[in-house]
């Protein structure tokens, strides 16, 4: 299978590795990368394309002809910058690329890396959890062939990085007791990553995926 995917993200820690499982698959011919800046990576089936303005997509639009699978992993963390913001990125940002794609390839398989307690009903005293249930019936409601959503809970970066805020880094040195206390609490950023690729790559029975389902899933 020659696959073509769009990727955003893919300097973060999970959509960095999608990234490189796309890069080593057979099934992944050509990967289209929406980024910020630019980055070093050379691959021959690798498209790097600078987006100054991730709510227009106008100058994109021939990109998203024949577009296999999606795997949206951009995202911000809550409290890093104001609620407005925080709604644009997480809401606005992917509706807007996902209404883009679709006009040309209604056929595509739609991966949101979305998170634990997305509220549907949109109606959380949590912010975190209304706009990520609120992009989550968006996303649904446009029809593609697939659309599934990853809610993971606490992601445990394999690799040793600088941690965003005091929360993750107390849940860096916890991680053996959630580890302990049952799949619903964390997942390795391995394992996230490597369910959303083979979910895009071949499908799954449910339209969202809690943390439970992605920890039995790479079993």
């Amino acid at each position: 299978m020659n696959k073509k995917v769009v990727i955003t993200g893919s300097t973060g820690m999970i959509g960095g590795i999608v990234l490189q499982l796309c890069l080593k698959s057979n099934e992944v011919a050509e990967i289209i990368s929406l980024v910020r800046k630019p980055t070093n990576l050379k691959n021959e089936k690798y498209k790097e394309v600078i987006v100054e303005d991730f709510l227009n997509y106008d100058h994109y639009f021939d990109l998203f002809n024949n577009v296999d699978i999606v795997f949206y992993c951009l995202g911000v963390y809550t409290g890093s910058v104001p609620a407005d913001v925080f709604r644009k990125i997480n809401y606005d940002y992917p509706l807007n690329l996902a209404k883009s794609i679709h006009k040309n390839s209604p056929n595509a398989t739609f991966c949101l890396l979305s998170g634990q307690g997305a509220d549907r009903t949109e109606k959380s005293k949590l912010q975190f959890a209304r706009d990520k249930g609120a992009i989550e019936n968006a996303l649904s409601a446009l029809s593609f062939k697939s659309f599934y959503s990853f809610r993971p809970g606490y992601i445990y970066p394999t690799t040793k990085r600088k941690e965003p805020n005091f929360f993750y880094i107390a849940s860096r040195y916890l991680y053996p007791i959630l580890k302990l206390l049952g799949n619903s609490l964390s997942i390795t950023d391995l394992q996230l990553a490597n369910t959303m690729f083979a979910v895009g790559l071949n499908g799954y029975t449910n339209e969202i995926l809690e943390n439970k389902d992605m920890r039995l899933f790479t079993h």
